[in-house]
Order: C-alpha cells, then structure tokens, then sequence
C-alpha cells in the first residue's frame, strides 16, 4: 500500500528564511535557448500533484502553472539564447539563465535552494545545490514547472517557422527525426553549433 504513495515534497530547507527554488529546462537540447526559473512560495503552500516536472503530463504542468503563478509570493524566468549557448556553453548559460530569473524577483531571497549538483554564486545570497531537487522541493519543482512550460511554449511558436524539425513534438531534444531534419535540410538560425547536432555522424554534416 505504502509503496504506491507518491513521497510528498518538503516545503522549505529553511522554515525562516525567504528561500527561492530555481530549476532550469532546455540544457539537452539541440535547438532553442534555456530557461529557467526562480519561484518563492509561502511557507503554507501545498499542491497533491506538484511534483517534479519530468512527471507529470503537459496538461497537468500547465494547470500547474495556472496555480504557481497566482499563489506564489514571487517568480520569474529567464533566458539564455542559442547564440549565448554558443559563446559561453551550455553550463554557463543555464546558470546565467538562472541568475537572470533571480534578477526578475521583486522579492529578494535570503536562500537559493538550486536543482543540480553545481551553481556559480548569485550576489551574495547563500545557496544549496540539490540532486534531484526538482522531486524533493517544492519551490524546486515548481520552478522546473514554470521553465518548462515556458520553453515549451517558446519551442512551439519556434515550431510554426519551422517546422521540419518537428519542435512541435521533441521540443528541440535530439530525436531521430530531429537529427534526420538536420541532416536533410540543414540547421536554422535556433541551433546550438556548439553542439554535436548529428551526434557520432556529426563530420558528415555537410551543408
């Protein structure tokens, strides 16, 4: 019976201070900026379906959505673009991605509660990295919430220019058909060239 009972995420590390979860999306990508985003919820909130964005439907991200943004004390997004991914790398712009969503609070935290195992400090606010986060906190998971959905929609308005590469379904991950697409048509102005885009056929990418 108790095997089958989703573990419930923690509210807080720390029950005093104004903590801030951030989480990003995008970073495997082939196509597209990263995102990520920073969310204060109060110290009462609670949400049954909350919950690591990995898993849960689309459907339940976006509802989910609807609810982080009206009951949180504050949130924000931020971007990294493509050409950004190209010049500093990918792990530098997710935590740029993530320092430009703190830079959108209202709300300044006294913690950073951050998804991962690494961060590079933001002013001189105290951090804690976590593995996984995004299925163990709430202001974690609901900032992964809020980053994918973001990008997803970002991805899909990408989708109606081009949609060849079939964005609408992989959302810029590196799927077979997307990495066919690149192969046959070439690569649009939204890819990563930094990135291995044929993967172990990437010398053959001749356009």
């Amino acid at each position: 019976m108790f095997e089958n009972m989703k573990a419930m995420l923690l509210p807080y590390l720390h029950k005093d201070l104004v903590e801030a979860g951030c989480d990003e999306a995008g970073r495997g990508c082939l196509a597209g900026a990263v995102y990520a985003a920073a969310v204060i919820l109060p110290p009462d909130f609670r949400n049954e379906l909350l919950n690591d964005s990995k898993k849960l439907t689309e459907k339940q991200r976006y509802a989910l959505r609807e609810v982080i943004e009206k009951e949180a004390i504050d949130w924000a997004v931020g971007v990294v673009s493509p050409e950004e991914i190209d010049r500093i790398n990918i792990l530098n712009a997710s935590f740029l991605a993530m320092h430009r969503a703190l830079d959108g609070l209202k709300v300044v935290p006294q913690y950073l509660l951050i998804d991962g195992n690494r961060f590079r400090k933001y002013r001189d606010i105290p951090h804690e990295t976590i593995v996984k986060g995004d299925g163990k906190y709430m202001a974690i998971a609901a900032a992964s919430v809020l980053a994918k959905t973001y990008r997803d929609d970002y991805m899909l308005d990408l989708h109606e220019k081009y949609p060849v590469y079939d964005w609408e379904h992989n959302k810029g991950y590196p799927t077979v058909k997307h990495r066919q697409a690149i192969k046959k048509y070439g690569t649009s102005p939204y890819h990563r060239m930094s990135f291995q885009l044929l993967g172990d056929g990437q010398l053959t990418l001749d356009f």
